[in-house]
C-alpha cells in the first residue's frame, strides 16, 4: 500500500477556522519574576477581556525563582480580539515568551 503526503499551505482564512467563538482560550505568559509583574499582565488581560477574573490566574515560578509563568484563561470572542492581546502581551519589557 503506497501513501500519498500532500503539502498543505496554511493560510489566514483556513486560520481562522481552527477555532470557534466564543471560546475559553488559555494563554502562557513567561516573564522575568519582579515585582508586580503578575499585576501588570492581568491589567493587559483585562484590557482585552473585561470579564477575565485575575483570580483563576495559575502562577509557577521557575526552579532559580528568576522567572515566572501565568496561564490566564479568557473567553475569546475573535481572533482579532486574540492578536490584539498577544501584541500587547509581547510588547511588555518582562515578557520573555507569550503561547
Amino acid at each position: 500500500m503506497r501513501h500519498e503526503w500532500r503539502t498543505v499551505q496554511w493560510t489566514a482564512d483556513m486560520a481562522e477556522t481552527l477555532l470557534e467563538f466564543p471560546c475559553d482560550f488559555p494563554l502562557k505568559i513567561m516573564g522575568k519574576a519582579e515585582e508586580g509583574f503578575a499585576q501588570e499582565i492581568c491589567g493587559i488581560v483585562l484590557r482585552h477581556s473585561p470579564d477575565f477574573d485575575a483570580a483563576t490566574v495559575e502562577m509557577r515560578t521557575s526552579k532559580a525563582g528568576n522567572y515566572l509563568s501565568l496561564t490566564c484563561t479568557v473567553r475569546a470572542t475573535s481572533k482579532a480580539q486574540l492578536d490584539a492581546l498577544y501584541l500587547d502581551l509581547t510588547k511588555h519589557p518582562l515578557v520573555k515568551v507569550v503561547l
